[in-house]
């Protein structure tokens, strides 16, 4: 009776052990990971398309008084997708199951929030965008600023290119492994540019 108990254990134990390799080749795998901030689009302050605008005398008749009309009814909301990019340098594929953000402009923290959509990074120097839709109030994060220097924040936030200028964003990546989160130990400050760098 003892020996058939043993011979049922040893199965157990080796299938624990193997649970626990997945888990620590998943954790490291999600730590080797990188990061950065590839492009920005679709930026809309007040619903006027602004991507492409670089100061107030820029905008025509309709999208000023649109604005203008925005900023006296207390609501200018600046909205735009920032995709961000994983590159996965392992040979197992890295599951992101959410992550927590910190986003700035011109180092001034402007929101924060949590992004709840699963994304799976393939394995061998594969890649996976990652979009995040942005909505901020301005008037509520910049109270103090009269109405040409509040508007005139929204402008220029990317380049002719698309890549963000003005934007920074910091996140911290959760991973589930049976069913158990495993978070980054800290936030990852993302360039433009894998590496952290612009």
């Amino acid at each position: 009776m003892m020996k058939t108990r043993n011979l049922l254990i040893i199965p157990i134990i080796c299938l624990m052990a193997i649970s626990s390799c997945k888990t620590l080749m998943s954790y490291t795998s999600i730590l080797n990971c990188d990061f950065r901030m590839k492009s920005m689009d679709n930026t809309q302050l007040a619903g006027v398309n602004i991507q492409h605008i670089k100061s107030f005398s820029d905008l025509n008749f309709a999208q000023a008084g649109k604005l203008t009309t925005a900023y006296l009814a207390g609501n200018v909301p600046l909205s735009f997708q920032l995709n961000l990019e994983g590159i996965n340098p392992n040979a197992n594929e890295a599951t992101m199951a959410r992550f927590d953000w910190i986003l700035s402009i011109d180092d001034k923290q402007m929101a924060t929030g949590t992004n709840q959509r699963e994304f799976k990074l393939p394995a061998n120097n594969g890649t996976q965008v990652i979009p995040l839709n942005i909505s901020i109030n301005l008037l509520e994060v910049l109270n103090s600023e009269n109405k040409n220097s509040l508007l005139n924040f929204a402008f220029n936030l990317a380049d002719a290119g698309n890549k963000p200028s003005r934007v920074g964003i910091k996140i911290k990546p959760t991973i589930y492994v049976n069913t158990v989160p495993v978070t980054y130990p800290g936030y990852l400050e993302l360039g433009t540019e894998f590496g952290g760098s612009n």
